[in-house]
């Protein structure tokens, strides 16, 4: 039984640094290989690559908030939750393998972003898309896996209730 504990965090813990490796490798590939705000186009006009830094959240909420407001909510209290998700995650034992995936994703992704405002003050995005009607704000893979994981969590929800109803 403790050899499927061991093996089981060590899966957990792979899946969040392959996560974060993938967010980070791609953040140094857009600071070293792409200028900031150039445009280019990967896929007509549906991707593109514009390197920006943000120093706020999700599309740059906060970026004027005061110093030390800024540290608590972007920095302490994200640190806090990928802690206390981390803790839950070796901890609880029950949970359904899509929950646990889209927790990796979402505590992955999380810690990319951390990690580049603790280093860098500020957070690498540099992929758009435009969808026509709507585009995307530009963003980076963290904040692909922290959606991908979001969506994982919201999908086994629903298919808990799912169950539960029948």
């Amino acid at each position: 039984m403790k050899i499927k504990l061991l093996i089981r965090n060590s899966l957990i813990l792979v899946a969040i640094l392959l996560n974060i490796g993938c967010d980070q490798v791609t953040k140094n590939i857009a600071r070293n290989k792409i200028d900031y705000y150039e445009t280019i186009s990967v896929v007509d006009n549906f991707l593109t690559l514009t390197k920006v830094e943000n120093r706020g959240a999700f599309l740059s909420l906060g970026s004027t908030m005061p110093a030390l407001v800024k540290i608590l909510i972007l920095n302490i209290l994200p640190l806090s939750v990928l802690l206390w998700g981390l803790y839950l995650l070796m901890k609880k034992s029950t949970m359904s393998t899509l929950l646990i995936t889209g927790i990796c994703f979402v505590i992955g992704g999380g810690a990319g972003n951390l990690y580049d405002r603790f280093r860098f003050g500020s957070v690498t995005d540099f992929l758009h898309l435009n969808f026509g009607l709507f585009q995307t704000g530009i963003f980076n893979m963290a904040d692909v896996s922290i959606m991908t994981g979001a969506g994982m969590i919201l999908m086994d929800i629903y298919l808990k209730k799912i169950v539960l109803s029948s």
